[in-house]
């Protein structure tokens, strides 16, 4: 009598399943979601800190002068729409100019992680003598430097 049993051995079937986790495990590795995740906030942080700086000199065009709350020493910028004596006195930049009647900008832009001052977007602004602007992004992450000076 022949016996035709069909099918797969828990040994078999054991066997598939560890190599599809250590393939997947490698996968994972290789993709790594944290970097991506962090490249990807770094990525808006850039986009966020030409914004303002696009701002501040669509406003200095007409207006022929920076706004006031920019000065030469740096400092966190402001929540839009926030009025100045209280940003100023929370050691912030006012930017208020930027957003009245979101002309140049409808809001300042806040850093992806979020975890700034309660008044703050966590980019900092500052003038040179000469009125050179530069914006930074002091939370970036993956040890990156972004910052954009005009």
């Amino acid at each position: 009598m022949k016996n035709n049993n069909q099918g797969f051995t828990l040994l078999e079937i054991l066997l598939v399943v560890a190599a599809i986790a250590i393939l997947a495990g490698i996968v994972i590795v290789a993709i790594n979601p944290a970097k991506q995740l962090a490249d990807t906030r770094n990525a808006q942080r850039r986009v966020d800190v030409a914004t303002i700086l696009n701002a501040v000199y669509q406003y200095y065009i007409d207006a022929g002068s920076l706004p006031t709350g920019i000065t030469t020493a740096a400092q966190e910028i402001c929540i839009g729409g926030t009025a100045t004596t209280t940003c100023t006195g929370a050691g912030l930049a006012p930017l208020n100019e930027l957003v009245a009647n979101e002309r140049y900008i409808v809001s300042i832009p806040r850093d992806p992680n979020g975890t700034c001052a309660t008044l703050g977007v966590c980019y900092e602004i500052v003038k040179t003598a000469n009125n050179r602007i530069t914006v930074s992004a002091p939370d970036a992450e993956e040890g990156e430097t972004i910052s954009v000076t005009r």
